[in-house]
């Protein structure tokens, strides 16, 4: 029995040890996560005549001062899917978006704006639709 007491000394004192690192290293992580930009889900929801023949979409997001925070291009052989999704850091405030969309049969780009206002929610969902004129 004797023998068996000072390992279990030996065990608390190892842990004792480790236990303000360990402790230290959480308090890191959970403050490195707290004080971060959070990340965001942005859906566009397409509505509406015209989507069908979109082949590409080009996302930038940008600040007030006109500072690229996001640039995300996608291709769609065959249309895009009824909602955009994509993930976004972006920390509270208001950002311009703009959608560069390419048609089937045409090189020219139609750009789609919008403003994204972002409180702390983390889902933020918004409706676009194809300019009457492009349909």
């Amino acid at each position: 029995m004797d023998a068996s007491a000072p390992r279990r000394d030996e065990r608390k004192s190892a842990l004792a040890k480790r236990l303000p690192l360990l402790l230290l290293a959480g308090l890191g992580l959970y403050l490195w996560q707290v004080t971060g930009t959070p990340e965001r889900d942005l859906a566009f929801q397409l509505s509406g005549p015209g989507w069908a023949s979109v082949r590409a979409v080009d996302l930038q997001i940008s600040d007030q001062e006109g500072q690229l925070l996001k640039r995300e291009e996608r291709f769609y052989p065959s249309g895009p899917p009824p909602e955009l999704n994509y993930k976004v850091d972006l920390a509270e405030g208001t950002w311009d978006a703009a959608l560069f969309v390419k048609r089937a049969g045409s090189d020219a780009r139609v750009r789609l704006e919008t403003m994204l206002v972002v409180g702390e929610e983390r889902y933020i969902v918004q409706q676009l639709q194809m300019p009457a004129a492009v349909r």
